[in-house]
């Protein structure tokens, strides 16, 4: 991450500074603000744990790249905590639209399904393999941050 990104403290800082960036050309230090940004957002909650961390960032970059707020995973989240939320929308027979949308955008690495494999022992044998199975089945292909489209 850019020293200058890395500097930033708010998610206001953030978005002004991606903003600033994409008008002059720097889609790479944009993106790296609004993943700034995300992490501002994701440490406000307190997790304790990465995995919870990771869970939240993952919420976080959905509702930006939908452009409005996760409401009914978040009413999830305050029912079953974050880690069952996240095992949850990962367990049902049909992909979220989260998920494709995060895929179509190129941010494949917040989809809750990579979440799961990066903390297998957060989550149960079946939420694994789902999430291989998945993200084996997605037409991401890993894509460079400066390729990113989820830049409003």
């Amino acid at each position: 991450m850019d020293p200058r990104v890395a500097k930033l403290k708010s998610v206001e800082e953030c978005e002004n500074f991606a903003k600033n960036a994409s008008e002059r050309g720097h889609p790479e230090l944009a993106v790296q603000a609004r993943e700034r940004a995300i992490q501002l957002l994701a440490q406000s909650h307190g997790a304790k744990l990465s995995v919870e961390r990771e869970c939240l960032e993952a919420i976080y970059a959905l509702e930006d790249v939908r452009g409005r707020r996760a409401s009914r995973t978040w009413q999830a989240v305050k029912r079953h905590g974050i880690i069952e939320t996240v095992e949850r929308v990962v367990s049902r027979p049909q992909v979220s639209e989260g998920f494709k949308m995060l895929d179509e955008a190129g941010l494949k690495d917040y989809a809750f399904e990579n979440v799961v494999l990066r903390h297998l022992k957060s989550f149960s044998a079946g939420a694994v393999e789902i999430s291989r199975q998945r993200l084996g089945n997605s037409t991401y292909k890993n894509a460079s941050a400066a390729s990113r489209s989820w830049i409003r």
